[in-house]
Formats: C-alpha cells, structure tokens, sequence
C-alpha cells in the first residue's frame, strides 16, 4: 500500500459481538453480490487467480465502487452552488481524499490480477439532487454517504484473506469516520454520537 500500514491495529474486543457478526455478513454479502454483477469480477473468478485472491479483488472493488460514488456525490455538492466557501474547501479536500482511496484500491486490485470497476456517470447514482434545497442539505447528505462508506468498510475488514489489505481498508474505515465526524460537527450535531459506529 502507499502508506505505511504495518502500524494499524484492529482491536475486535472493542466492538460487540453481534454487531461484528452482522457487519462481517454484510461485508461478505457485498462480496458475493459484487461477483456476481460484475462481469470483470466473474471473469477473475474463471481465470487462474486463486480463490483467496478473488475474494479479495471483489472486496475491493465494492468498496472501489463506493470511492467513486463518493466521489461523484461530492462533485454534486460543489456544483450545488449551495456550499459556503470554507465548506466548499472541506468537500473538496474530502473528495480528493476519496479518489486517493480509489487510486490505491484501483491499483491493488490491478496487482491481484483483477479488473477494477468503472465509475459511473454522476447521474447513474440516482442521487436526491432535487432535495438538496440548501447547505444542511448537501452536508446532511454527504454525512449519510460517509456513515455507509465506514460501515462497509467495518464490514470489509474481517473479510480479507489478506492481512495487508485488512489493515488498509481499516485505515480507510478510519478517514470515513472522521469525514463523518467532521460533516456531524458541521451540521450542529454530535461529532461522536455513540462509542461505536453502527
């Protein structure tokens, strides 16, 4: 990975049981489903990459296909016109934060052999553009985005065969949630709503 992740720890004892459970199945849900859609997905599985690794590559696509809906959704807000100018600079920042995630998971799964997923155009996401009516509106709605992206990557993390890639997509789950974070403080509510995410 680019940056050095040997560091990063995951400590399940902090998370309860069930939840972990229920996010783990969710986590592999995407999986499966991802291969199930994605013909560059299939088309890994009949090729001669090991099953381990086509488990991987179908994690990491899925959460490529969540980067790049990150990303359209915030080119939405910034052409919104409806961000003050120190908001808009935190979407921006944000924005290129979710393609640097892209360009990694893009990459890695390159090196495993697969095909990443393409992007789609920013009106193939069905985002609700007619109900952002004003700035709690995009913030609100990218606070939502963000709080998905965590959990799918929560669920991500235990579904690896790979270590490696645990401990990077767990240094992601940690940059959405303080997207989140900083998008709840913005919007006036708590920051930091409960011990857990979920």
């Amino acid at each position: 990975m680019q940056n050095d992740l040997s560091n990063i720890l995951i400590d399940p004892a902090r998370r309860g049981f069930m939840r972990q459970a229920s996010v783990m199945s969710l986590g592999a849900l995407a999986a499966v489903s991802l291969a199930h859609a994605n013909p560059a997905a299939a088309a890994a599985m009949k090729s001669g990459i090991s099953k381990s690794d086509q488990g991987d590559i179908a994690v990491l696509n899925t959460a490529l296909a969540l980067e790049y809906q990150a990303i359209a959704a915030y080119q939405v807000g910034a052409e919104s016109n409806l961000l003050q100018k120190p908001v808009l600079g935190v979407a921006v920042k944000f924005q290129s934060q979710h393609r640097a995630h892209a360009d990694i998971l893009s990459t890695t799964v390159k090196k495993l052999g697969g095909t990443p997923v393409e992007a789609l155009a920013v009106s193939g996401y069905g985002f609700p553009v007619e109900k952002l009516k004003n700035q709690a509106d995009v913030l609100r709605f990218a606070a939502g985005l963000e709080h998905g992206a965590a959990l799918a990557y929560l669920g991500a993390v235990p579904v690896f065969h790979n270590r490696e890639l645990a401990k990077a997509a767990a240094s992601i789950l940690g940059d959405e949630t303080m997207h989140w974070s900083v998008l709840l403080n913005a919007l006036g509510e708590d920051p930091v709503p409960a011990a857990f995410i979920g």
